[in-house]
């Protein structure tokens, strides 16, 4: 009986009763600071971005653990910048974008276009004339961001087409058959097993380049064989006698067809 269980024999009997001993796990050790500490991990930077062009759980994941990644920014290539906000307004991803402004994310007048929100909008055009005219990451213009903010932009959209020069797009000259084929294949522009370019066409027939190891980048041809990158169109890329030249500001790379 309970009342005849003396304290020597309860002892006794734990190991029958495992439970009433069992202690909380030790706590999981806290990651190891990464060789950018205390800036974040670019990797942290590059994967809250992508996530944000349509996978809301990863962004939560990491928002809600490091809420400064809702601001961080990555660089595609040849500095076309792109922070979650961008990367959300730009697909018309307007939950993914409520979630990082929740998160201190900064919305940017093309969140703006994409939302719908034309009082504001209107009120920055008339504020900054001209800014109509700017594009976004990739080169994506406001129009696009209006257009893929569906029936509730919709407003936003014909403001935009309006205005008649809200949607600027890259000028993009006709390659001929014999134009691609002088300037496909992989470039050297040093010894380092990543330091090649390879320059072909995607599934789409889009001529781009792409480091290895890096992003694919789309190029548009201003004609002669002088090619901008998606969201760089101060940079130019120039080929010629199975060579190409990247100048970005004071910056000149060279690299030759293997």
């Amino acid at each position: 009986m309970i009342g005849s269980l003396t304290r020597r024999r309860f002892f006794a009997a734990a190991p029958a009763v495992p439970w009433l001993f069992w202690q909380s796990p030790p706590a999981a050790p806290s990651p190891a600071a990464g060789p950018s500490f205390p800036a974040h991990d670019p990797d942290l930077a590059r994967d809250v971005v992508g996530a944000s062009h349509g996978n809301i759980a990863r962004v939560k994941e990491l928002v809600s653990a490091r809420p400064a990644l809702a601001r961080v920014s990555w660089d595609w290539g040849y500095g076309d910048w792109e922070s979650p906000i961008d990367a959300a307004s730009h697909v018309g991803n307007r939950p993914i974008a409520e979630l990082l402004i929740a998160h201190g994310a900064r919305p940017t007048i093309f969140t703006v276009a994409m939302m719908g929100q034309l009082a504001v909008l209107r009120g920055w055009i008339e504020a900054v004339p001209g800014i109509q005219r700017t594009r976004g990451p990739h080169g994506i213009t406001l129009v696009a961001h209006a257009r893929a903010g569906g029936a509730a932009a919709a407003e936003t959209l014909k403001y935009l087409e309006s205005l008649g020069d809200a949607d600027p797009r890259y000028l993009d000259a006709p390659l001929t058959d014999a134009d691609y084929t002088s300037i496909a294949g992989d470039y050297a522009f040093g010894s380092g097993t990543t330091e090649r370019l390879k320059v072909a066409k995607n599934a789409r027939g889009i001529v781009t380049i792409t480091r290895t190891g890096g992003s694919e980048r789309n190029l548009f041809h201003q004609g002669g064989l002088v090619f901008i990158p998606a969201g760089a169109e101060a940079v130019r890329i120039t080929f010629a006698a199975r060579a190409l030249t990247i100048v970005d500001g004071p910056l000149t790379v060279s690299a030759t067809r293997a």
